[in-house]
């Protein structure tokens, strides 16, 4: 009987152990989270549940697409009209960069990039770099919505900001990210490609359309033209009748991953320390600017603009530091780490040929994007 419980323990112990070694940011953020409940006891006021309810809606929205194949079968009907190697990636990487502003990065890159590996495989063309590109598109994309990734929903949410405020300040971003990424797309090699990939159809077409309607209430909810507790009973109650299987295949663990960032934050931020460092650093738009984007490089974009976000009012250089601060280190943007991992799995022995080129890339993007958005920054402070 003893042997039977102990053997039981272990099981639990090994299942958690290997819980938190898969997802290392969650695990970092539990971590954080627990230790900072010795320096201040955790309040409820600390959760945005604003943020959780549309990033939950967000979540299932997208899964079901993916069930529904919607995606794919636009991705493979593009796909197939590709006659070489180039115009191949370019569709890839402009596929990450476009989707990512509707369904966020991380699903961007988690649709796209498999599919490029399996092209890579079937005709021995190397597409390193196009993995590596359609990264940095998907971070730059995503930046021009705030339900493109989850640190433009935090800001757009806990700052209140307008529409138009918000695409103005963010659109010449995307639009030099695109230049950019058409400029390196111009440079890659082109191979003749001959591959015709099977057509996909929309698994069911009535519910491909229930939620592309459930998927406009919740970008009402985003832009607070609906409530958002009105667009979750809605995304939840089309969830139960047309899919339950959805509920248990969204990443709850990122909403977990929030809820710890979110208590770290709030109880670091009441530290004395913390708060005068925050006044001596943060003075001005500036310093706010690449502050955030120096802070993603070290603990990621998201919790950069949570922690950020206490310390300034100041939104538009925080929005744009952390977008830019996307890029970078692999750990910059949680996206990054997503294109790795699909990487390695299908090329095991090109990790750190990846590494290497990634962080080339990135490095590369996020210095000649910092300097000239710091320079349109001051030019609009002149006028």
């Amino acid at each position: 009987m003893k042997e039977t419980v102990l053997i039981q323990q272990k099981n639990k112990l090994e299942i958690t152990f290997a819980l938190l070694k898969k997802d290392l940011v969650f695990t970092f953020s539990l971590v954080l989270a627990a230790l900072s409940c010795f320096i201040q006891p955790p309040k409820l006021e600390y959760i945005n549940f604003h943020v959780l309810v549309c990033l939950f809606n967000l979540m299932l929205a997208i899964k079901a697409f993916e069930e529904l194949k919607v995606l794919d079968k636009l991705a493979i009907s593009l796909l197939n009209k590709s006659k070489n190697s180039k115009s191949f990636s370019a569709i890839l990487i402009l596929l990450c960069f476009f989707s990512s502003m509707i369904v966020t990065n991380d699903v961007a890159l988690l649709t796209f990039v498999p599919l490029t590996l399996v092209i890579s495989k079937k005709t021995n063309i190397p597409m390193m770099v196009t993995v590596i590109l359609q990264t940095i598109a998907a971070n730059i994309g995503s930046s021009l919505t705030p339900m493109g990734n989850p640190q433009n929903l935090f800001i757009y949410s806990y700052f209140g900001i307008k529409q138009v405020p918000f695409f103005t300040s963010i659109v010449f971003m995307a639009i030099l990210g695109i230049s950019s990424l058409y400029f390196l797309i111009r440079k890659l090699k082109s191979t003749e490609l001959k591959v015709d990939l099977t057509p996909v159809m929309i698994v069911d077409g009535k519910k491909a359309t229930v939620w592309g309607i459930v998927f406009i209430i919740i970008i009402a909810s985003i832009f607070g033209i609906l409530h958002d507790q009105m667009a979750f009973i809605i995304t939840l109650m089309i969830s139960l009748l047309l899919n339950k299987k959805i509920l248990v295949k969204i990443d709850y663990l990122l909403l977990l991953t929030f809820i710890c960032f979110f208590i770290f934050i709030g109880n670091i931020s009441h530290a004395e320390a913390v708060q005068a460092l925050a006044r001596t650093s943060l003075k001005n738009s500036a310093s706010v600017y690449f502050s955030s984007i120096f802070f993603s490089q070290l603990i990621s974009n998201v919790p950069a603009s949570i922690l950020l976000s206490h310390f300034t009012t100041d939104w538009k250089p925080l929005l744009l530091g952390v977008n830019i601060g996307g890029l970078g280190t692999i750990i910059a943007s949680l996206a990054s780490v997503i294109s790795y991992k699909l990487f390695i799995q299908s090329n095991p022995s090109e990790g750190k040929q990846y590494l290497t080129k990634f962080t080339i890339y990135n490095f590369a993007f996020l210095l000649f994007f910092a300097l000239v958005q710091f320079a349109i920054l001051k030019f609009l402070k002149m006028m």
